[in-house]
């Protein structure tokens, strides 16, 4: 599917329908590319409005046929450009929010990457989150964080620890449901494998969401979103 019927069509967005082992299903993905020139074609895997408009037209295409959205998270985050921002980068991005939290379908998923900020969350909010071992998901980069924190981007490092940007942080913090195991250095040494286990990691989660009918579905996912954060009273 291309385009999102009111500006352009952003290619650091892809989607469309597709079959998971037979079953009819609605995906969305943040592409970065490869090359130097399909870098620059998907900005990066940094999407503009009409890239997360264009996810919303496969959203809602999704609660219209009843069918499960998975979606794949690979992103730096959604792109900060005064061109976007003057689209309206914020306003489409809290509509996937809004849409996705009330998706009558079941949504699953996966960081295969990098997951940053709001420009990950919107194309995130689902029933199951899944993470690749050496994955991050993150509301900002070590670096902009230390950068903030410390005036300088040298102290990364700490940043990211105190982050928990990590998926056996994010397991232990109950934000992640699933962690699918990589290979040592990373996805790309057995890509066969880890697409076999990212599959059946989809798969079995799926198989137990197609169980809840949509309103279930719907207060499920309210309450997993409202039971995020952890927080300390003082008198």
């Amino acid at each position: 599917l291309h385009g999102d019927r009111a500006y352009a069509d952003d290619q650091a967005i892809v989607g469309g329908l597709a079959r998971l082992d037979g079953q009819p299903v609605v995906v969305i993905g943040q592409q970065k590319g490869r090359t130097t020139r399909e870098k620059i074609r998907r900005n990066f895997g940094m999407p503009s409005p009409e890239g997360y408009r264009k996810a919303l037209r496969l959203m809602r295409l999704a609660g219209r046929f009843g069918l499960p959205l998975l979606t794949l998270i690979d992103t730096p985050g959604a792109y900060p450009g005064v061109g976007a921002e003057e689209r309206g980068q914020s306003e489409a991005i809290a509509r996937n929010l809004f849409e996705m939290a009330r998706l009558p379908v079941p949504i699953v998923s996966i960081v295969i990457g990098e997951g940053g900020s709001g420009g990950a969350l919107a194309i995130g909010v689902g029933d199951r989150l899944l993470m690749l071992q050496y994955s991050i998901y993150s509301v900002i980069s070590p670096e902009g964080c230390a950068s903030i924190l410390w005036k300088s981007a040298e102290r990364a490092a700490d940043a990211a620890d105190a982050l928990s940007i990590t998926s056996d942080k994010l397991l232990d913090l109950k934000l992640v449901d699933r962690v699918v195991e990589e290979p040592l250095g990373g996805a790309h040494r057995d890509i066969n494998q880890v697409v076999a286990d990212v599959k059946a990691g989809l798969q079995d989660e799926l198989d137990k969401l197609r169980m809840m009918g949509p309103a279930q579905l719907i207060e499920s996912r309210a309450q997993r979103i409202n039971a995020f954060g952890v927080f300390k009273e003082s008198a």
